[in-house]
């Protein structure tokens, strides 16, 4: 089932990152670098509303449906007295944000297109299912959603004047893509009308989780609004193309994460920590195997990948990616420790402290660079923000997991995308931009599965399966 589930998640986050490889290109060259900035600083403030509708619903909801899911009874209750408090909070912010557009919103039409996003939360119940380990019913149903909304795209968007259209047409997918969920929810469970005292039980364990979802919003998505406000809608254009790219294989492992959350939460109220552990290893060992194949494969072929995928205006898109391309590696790391440890153990107050201590050193940095670098010193910000935040989990936990182990396999995958990255630049061109890219990517994949195959994986991987046997052994006898 784990096996499916990982199957399953990371089929839909290679579609939904293989969608935007298919609009990406269309889109920079029909609305540009202004229009995809208009889309993604109006997208960003209304990002701010959504996760005050969902608090830390995505890891509390998880954590603690897939820790009763069993019990239907339960359930039941749990599910009703949660979904209540969501309804709550989605109607507070759906209010705030029809006030934001009245009163604050510079471009009213476009802040009104984005008001379908924010109701959007009120219908999302991913956190239902994904506790459940339903990933197969919510992926297939969304696949179709997205396809629509690309098709969508290329058929209504045909001009620069069309971005409120694009707009409209991201904000209703997401809508749709909501709402497709709601038939399933009763065969799951029967929905009783709670008390209140029970509802606003969940507030508080679930505020705490949302502490750091809003902390890691300031890194995420407030140097796009700072951007936008000290910059122009350009800058945050170029910046936003870059995430694309560097957010594919986040997409990647973070839906890893996703799948291991509830599973590892399971394990954990069932005392099996010999599993928990073994997973914990194995997950460390190839997500960091994969992300510095990423983050240093991306900034090798940053220039020619731009120049092919963006076209020859967005330049300063190749810069943002080579910075930004570091941050993948803090960003698996982190999010490995934070899904099957921290979240599952309850450990909660390590992870809204180094949100925090996040969003602190990235709104400073902002503040100081944006001013005179632009979207470089916004790029910095966040880099320093991922790393801070990355080094003091490990930090903080160093004594309750092998530290020493993990930073060793660190230091050799990154002596082998260094590598790559230096057979990357050094390898002979034949001065066509689309094949020296091809080539540039066959050489460094290969470079770097055969040094990270031969120096550590397969050793490994061979420990920990040997392991997992003579584990079993000892319980049959």
């Amino acid at each position: 089932m784990l096996k499916k589930n990982i199957l399953y998640n990371f089929s839909y986050q290679f579609l939904i990152m293989f969608l935007p490889f298919i609009t990406a290109p269309y889109l920079t060259r029909v609305i540009g670098a202004e229009g995809i900035g208009v889309y993604s600083y109006s997208f960003s403030l209304a990002s701010y509303f959504i996760y005050f509708s969902m608090l830390g619903l995505s890891n509390y909801g998880n954590r603690t449906i897939a820790s009763i899911r069993t019990d239907k009874v339960q359930l039941s209750k749990t599910f009703s007295e949660i979904y209540c408090m969501q309804i709550m909070t989605s109607f507070l912010s759906i209010v705030a944000y029809i006030v934001y557009i009245i009163f604050l919103a510079e471009n009213k039409v476009v802040a009104i297109c984005q008001l379908i996003l924010v109701c959007s939360a009120i219908l999302d119940i991913n956190w239902f299912f994904f506790g459940l380990e339903k990933f197969k019913l919510t992926i297939f149903r969304n696949v179709f959603v997205k396809l629509a909304t690309v098709l969508c795209i290329f058929f209504f968007v045909k001009t620069q004047a069309d971005v409120y259209k694009y707009i409209l047409i991201m904000a209703i997918g997401t809508f749709v893509s909501q709402a497709v969920l709601w038939p399933y929810v009763t065969k799951e469970i029967n929905f009783i009308i709670p008390k209140l005292a029970n509802i606003f039980k969940h507030f508080k364990q679930n505020f705490m989780l949302f502490i750091p979802v809003i902390s890691v919003s300031i890194y995420k998505i407030m140097d796009k609004i700072m951007l936008g406000q000290i910059s122009g809608m350009e800058s945050v254009g170029y910046f936003e193309s870059a995430e694309r790219i560097i957010n594919v294989p986040v997409a990647l492992f973070t839906a890893v994460g996703v799948v291991m959350l509830p599973k590892i939460s399971s394990y954990i109220a069932m005392g099996k920590k010999n599993d928990t552990q073994r997973y914990f290893d194995l997950s460390m060992l190839l997500i960091l195997a994969f992300t510095n194949a990423a983050a240093f494969g991306i900034a090798g072929i940053a220039d020619e990948f731009v120049y092919v995928f963006y076209g020859s205006n967005f330049s300063m898109t190749a810069t943002i990616m080579k910075l930004l391309a570091v941050t993948i590696i803090f960003l698996a790391a982190g999010n490995v420790l934070r899904t099957q440890f921290l979240i599952p153990m309850k450990k909660d107050s390590i992870y809204i402290k180094s949100a925090i201590l996040g969003a602190v050193v990235n709104f400073t940095i902002n503040i100081l660079l944006i001013p005179k670098l632009h979207v470089i010193g916004a790029s910095l910000g966040t880099i320093m923000a991922e790393f801070v935040v990355c080094m003091y989990q490990f930090f903080a936990v160093r004594k309750d997991i092998k530290f020493k182990k993990y930073l060793l396999w660190e230091l050799i995958f990154l002596v082998a995308g260094s590598i790559m990255f230096i057979v990357i630049k050094e390898l002979p061109l034949i001065n066509n931009v689309y094949v020296d890219l091809i080539l540039q990517i066959i050489a460094g994949g290969l470079v770097y599965c055969i040094i990270a195959y031969f120096c550590i994986i397969r050793r490994i991987v061979g420990d920990i399966i040997k392991t997992r046997k003579n584990f079993n052994q000892e319980v049959s006898k």
